[in-house]
C-alpha cells in the first residue's frame, strides 16, 4: 500500500509498556514547510526509537503530505481509512502519531481505525514514567501526565453515567431514588476531573518545595563561588557516559532514549586546578511539549542557573546538526541560549578517521570519546579557558600566613602565573566575581588605580606593590 512501510522487528526482551508486547504502527504528517528542520522520515525513525524504548514492536510506518494536519483525523479521511485496513492486515494494537493530537483527533482516529491511539507526547511521558527513580522525578512525571490527560477525559458509555442515578428500588439516587441522594448527582467524569485538578494542585505545591530547596542549594554553591557546568544535549548523545567518565558517578547508562531523567551533580577538578560542579540533566528531543518543560521546571532550572553549558553531540549521528539545533531551540525557550557553551563532539571512536570531524560548526568544540576517554583532557582544558573568560582579572600578593587564600585562588579561580616574593605569594590570573571581596585587600591591580580603596596588609607589601607597578 502506497505511503506505508512495514517492518518485522524482533520483540524486545524487556517490554515495559502498559500492555506488554504491544505491536505499534507509526504515522506522521509531512507538513509542507520548506524551512522544516527535520524531514518526515528522520522524525519517524526517531519515533520508532522512542516506541522501542517504551517496549513496543514497530510493525510499520505511514506518512501523509499535507499543508497542515487535518483538524478531524490528523492524517485526513483517506489515510485514516488506510490505517483501518492496515489494522486488519497487521493486527497492530497501538497507533502512534508523531505530533501532539487534539483530544477530538484522538477520539476520531480510534473510532475509524479500531485501535488504541496515542501521540508523541503520551509516548514520551510513558518513557519518562519508566525512568523516574527519585521522588522529584516521579512528581514531575505525574504532574505532566495529569495535565496531559485532563483535557482528554471523555464520557464514554455506562462507565460515565451519573453516580446518583438509578431506577426506583435499586438503592441508587436520581429522581425517584433513595431519600437524600435524589437529583441529578455528579457524573463520574466530573468527579475524575475534580480529583485530577486537586492532585495537580498538590503536586505543584510539592514541586515548589523542591524548587525552593534547589534554590537554597544553588545559593550555597554561589557563596562558595564554585562554577556550575550543566551537561546538556540531545537524548542518547552520550551525556551520562561522559558524565561518568569525568566524575565516576555511576549514573545509569543505556542505549535508550531518556535513560537519564533525574539530575545528578558531582564535583570535578580541571587541569588548571579550578573546581567546578558538573550536573547531568535530562536529554532534549524535537517536538518536546511545552507542558513537559513546565513540569520539569525544577530540574531544568539547573540548566537555567548554570554558569557554562557543556553540550554533548553525537557526531556520528546523521542528524547531528539538526539535533544540536533542537537543543539550541529548547535552550532558547528556557532563556539559557546565551550562556557560554563548550561542545563535546562525542563518539569519535566510531569514526574511521576522527581527524575529519568539523569543529567549526559548533561553539568551542572538542572531539572526544566518552567511551575510551580520548580528548577528555582537551575538553576540560577548553572548559577552563571558557570559564576564565567569564572571570575577573586579578593580580594579588598574598602573605605567607594566608596559604588558605592561595589554595582558594587555585581551586576557585584560574592561575596564569605564580611566584614567590619576599612578602608573599604573587598570583596572576582570574577570579569569579563573588570572590573579589575576599581577595580585595591583597589585589595589586586595584591598588595601582586606588590605594585608598584597597589597603595592603603590610607597609612592606605596599612598597613592593609600588615597585611592581613601576616596573610594568
Amino acid at each position: 500500500m502506497e505511503g506505508a512501510k512495514t517492518a518485522k522487528n524482533g520483540r524486545s526482551p524487556n517490554l515495559t509498556m502498559e500492555n506488554r508486547g504491544e505491536r505499534a504502527f507509526l504515522a506522521a504528517v509531512d507538513a509542507d514547510h520548506d524551512d522544516a528542520l527535520w524531514n518526515v522520515d528522520d522524525s519517524l525513525a526517531e519515533l520508532a526509537s522512542l516506541a522501542r524504548t517504551a517496549g513496543a514492536e514497530v510493525v510499520g510506518t505511514l506518512s501523509q503530505r499535507l499543508r497542515k494536519p487535518d483538524p478531524v483525523t490528523y492524517l485526513g479521511k483517506g489515510r485514516a481509512n488506510e490505517l483501518a485496513q492496515l489494522h486488519d492486515e497487521l493486527d497492530y494494537d497501538l497507533l502512534i502519531l508523531d505530533d501532539e493530537l487534539a483530544p477530538s483527533q484522538q477520539r476520531n482516529l480510534e473510532e475509524v481505525v479500531g485501535a488504541r491511539v496515542i501521540d508523541r507526547t503520551a509516548l514520551i511521558l510513558d518513557i519518562f514514567a519508566q525512568h523516574a527513580h527519585t521522588r522529584e522525578g516521579q512528581l514531575q512525571v505525574e504532574l505532566a501526565q495529569l495535565e496531559y490527560r485532563l483535557p482528554r477525559l471523555t464520557g464514554r458509555g455506562r462507565a460515565m453515567s451519573r453516580v446518583g442515578g438509578g431506577s426506583r428500588g435499586s438503592g441508587g439516587g436520581g429522581v425517584g431514588g433513595a431519600i437524600g441522594v435524589r437529583g441529578p448527582g455528579e457524573t463520574k467524569l466530573e468527579i475524575d476531573r475534580r480529583r485530577i485538578r486537586s492532585r495537580i494542585a498538590e503536586l505543584k505545591r510539592e514541586l515548589e518545595s523542591v524548587r525552593q530547596v534547589r534554590g537554597q542549594q544553588r545559593r550555597q554553591r554561589g557563596a562558595q563561588a564554585i562554577p556550575v557546568v550543566a551537561v546538556v544535549g540531545y537524548t542518547n548523545a552520550g551525556k551520562s557516559t561522559l558524565f561518568n567518565k569525568l566524575t565516576a558517578a555511576g549514573v545509569l547508562v543505556e542505549d535508550k532514549l531518556f535513560a537519564t531523567l533525574d539530575p545528578t551533580t558531582r564535583h570535578i577538578t580541571l587541569p588548571t586546578h579550578g573546581e567546578v560542579l558538573l550536573t547531568d540533566t535530562v536529554g532534549f528531543i524535537q517536538k518536546l511539549p511545552t507542558s513537559l518543560i513546565a513540569a520539569f521546571r525544577a530540574t531544568l532550572e539547573e540548566v537555567i542557573e548554570a554558569d557554562i553549558l557543556l553540550e554533548v553531540v553525537d557526531v556520528t549521528h546523521e542528524n547531528a546538526i539538526e539535533q544540536s539545533q533542537t537543543v539550541s531551540d529548547v535552550l532558547e525557550e528556557l532563556g539559557a541560549a546565551d550562556k557560554p557553551r563548550v561542545t563535546a563532539l562525542n563518539k569519535i571512536d566510531l569514526l574511521a578517521d576522527p581527524s575529519v570531524v568539523d569543529t567549526s560548526l559548533y561553539p568551542n568544540a572538542v572531539p572526544v570519546s566518552a567511551l575510551t576517554g580520548a580528548g577528555l583532557n582537551a575538553l576540560l582544558v577548553r572548559l577552563g579557558q571558557v570559564m576564565a573568560e567569564r572571570m575577573v582579572r586579578a593580580r594579588v600578593l598574598l602573605p605567607y600566613d594566608r596559604g588558605d587564600l592561595v589554595e582558594t585562588f587555585h581551586r576557585r579561580g584560574h592561575v596564569e602565573e605564580e611566584r614567590q616574593e619576599p612578602e608573599g605569594t604573587l598570583l596572576v590570573g582570574a577570579l569569579p566575581q563573588p570572590l573579589l571581596a575576599t581577595f580585595g585587600p591583597f589585589r595589586l591591580d586595584v591598588r595601582r588605580t586606588s590605594r585608598r580603596r584597597t589597603p595592603h596588609a603590610t607597609v612592606e607589601g605596599q612598597a613592593h606593590a609600588g615597585e611592581l607597578a613601576a616596573s610594568e
